[in-house]
């Protein structure tokens, strides 16, 4: 008990150390996942402040795998910002950005395949990188947090309800990461990510089944009129 009141203790004295630049990540970032969860594309700006500032603070912490993970991020934002307003045909759309919006959905097999290949090619590359170039004292946790989140991020560029999966994976590594490297805010965005990240899946999931069953209705209403037309016909 003494333990925990002295650890409680040493989490309250980090918080009263936290600087404004830092809240204003977490809050930038609280946003962005609430919006993530609604399924609104207003996340990337949102995302793409958090990020900007994220990368000073963990790069200023040492943790230079989380650096590479948020420039990832960055780069995804930018794309799945372009991605979910055009659906990835570059024309006109969405928003005034052009073409048809991609719609949330399940994720392809071969898109399965390129998200376990980022972490699996992810995790070693990025392990090697840590120890052969930085002085990162959790290469391992670091490399692991990062390459998952790499293919979360990825497949929710995508708008792939798995990214929820992928995401909290690397959400349930980086927690205790980031409090044993001295960011207990950023612990608990993280914590307050996992949370979120669990009901957006179901979220998802729901806007998934409420589009395939109005694909059905309308495939079955098609096809009464079809019927009708026939019986008029004849």
């Amino acid at each position: 008990m003494e333990e925990l009141r002295e650890w409680f203790g040493d989490f309250m004295v980090q918080l009263r150390q936290t600087s404004l630049l830092e809240y204003l990540g977490v809050g930038f970032g609280v946003v962005q996942v609430l919006l993530a969860k609604s399924n609104k594309v207003l996340l990337y700006p949102f995302g793409i402040a958090s990020v900007l500032i994220t990368l000073y603070v963990l790069y200023d912490a040492g943790l230079y795998a989380e650096v590479l993970l948020n420039l990832y991020y960055l780069l995804m934002s930018i794309y799945g910002w372009w991605h979910w307003n055009t659906g990835g045909s570059g024309a006109g759309g969405n928003g005034g950005m052009g073409g048809q919006a991609v719609q949330v959905s399940y994720s392809s097999r071969q898109e399965w395949g390129i998200a376990f290949g980022i972490v699996l090619l992810g995790a070693p590359l990025l392990y090697w990188a840590l120890i052969s170039f930085t002085d990162s004292s959790v290469p391992v946790w670091d490399s692991l947090v990062t390459a998952t989140a790499w293919a979360g991020m990825w497949l929710l560029a995508r708008r792939r309800i798995e990214n929820w999966l992928l995401l909290n994976i690397s959400n349930a590594l980086a927690i205790p990461l980031l409090a044993y490297k001295g960011l207990p805010l950023y612990s608990l965005l993280t914590l307050f990510l996992f949370i979120v990240a669990v009901f957006g899946y179901f979220e998802w999931r729901k806007i998934i089944a409420g589009r395939l069953g109005e694909a059905g209705l309308a495939g079955e209403l098609r096809v009464g009129e079809l019927g009708k037309a026939g019986g008029v016909r004849e």
